[in-house]
């Protein structure tokens, strides 16, 4: 896949953790279908250009054929091109089964590099990079001819608060960060799996976490807290020259009330 890299930035859009079912269903008390279909369609409202599209995990909750099919049929309407990583709530085969082509691990978007790397750890819900994945990655970025490049995974490769101690982010991240270092074209790390926005800085790479299609969280006061902002997505504008726009959009405030309701919840419940 590639683009004029010399004409314009290529636009992609991150979407994470949708927390599918075999049948519809209430997770936290909020019908992960929907929120992933409001999500979608603000999607195809306000970037339905984007050329690639990619989820970075948890796209299934129970790991079943049918959760994997309705993803890809919600996300295949939208016509934009998709690739997919598992997260800890994902079985690979399955993943890999139903969405074929879409869990292909590199793809050259425009001027960049786009690397997936699977961070599922069996029986954990924290994160691990086997050395397969450190294989790939360093092949991908070694014959990258000077692109800049963008890695994702699902766990989170820092703590995202000096306030609380994440049990569940990727346990070999400083092992990560060392391969990274290597090859030194790395621009973007970017993952799911914390249902909330993150963006920081460490050296020339920017780290970035987007929110869940479905229930957010928080940390305040210590503690790790549901929160009632609405679900969203993230859009990012990948220019030639390595440097890059992005930004979070989410659903609109009242809107995400009315489906709460529907519900059956109540906005400062969630706020616990």
């Amino acid at each position: 896949m590639s683009l004029d890299a010399a004409a314009h930035p290529a636009l992609l859009v991150q979407l994470t953790d949708p927390h599918l079912f075999a049948e519809p269903a209430l997770m936290l008390g909020v019908d992960t279908d929907a929120s992933l279909r409001a999500v979608l369609d603000a999607i195809r409202r306000d970037h339905g250009d984007a050329d690639l599209l990619l989820a970075t995990g948890d796209l299934s909750h129970d790991g079943t054929d049918a959760s994997y099919r309705r993803f890809a049929e919600a996300v295949g309407a939208l016509g934009i091109p998709a690739r997919c990583l598992p997260g800890n709530h994902d079985m690979p085969a399955a993943l890999q089964r139903i969405l074929g082509a879409w869990t292909e691990p590199v793809a050259d978007l425009g001027a960049w590099r786009i690397v997936l790397l699977d961070s599922r750890a069996d029986g954990s819900n924290a994160g691990h990079l086997e050395r397969a994945q450190f294989e790939l990655l360093d092949h991908a970025l070694a014959t990258a001819d000077g692109r800049p490049a963008l890695v994702a995974m699902h766990h989170n490769a820092v703590q995202l608060s000096a306030d609380w101690r994440d049990p569940m982010m990727l346990d070999n991240a400083a092992e990560l960060f060392r391969h990274l270092a290597r090859w030194r074209n790395t621009r973007l790390l970017l993952w799911g799996h914390v249902h909330q926005e993150f963006d920081r800085r460490r050296g020339s790479i920017r780290m970035l976490a987007t929110p869940s299609t479905c229930f957010q969280f928080a940390i305040r006061d210590g503690r790790h807290r549901l929160d009632a902002q609405p679900p969203g997505y993230r859009w990012l504008k990948l220019y030639p020259d390595s440097s890059v726009a992005t930004g979070v959009r989410r659903l609109d405030a009242a809107v995400w009330q009315a489906m709460m309701r529907e519900w059956g919840l109540v906005e400062e419940s969630r706020i616990a």
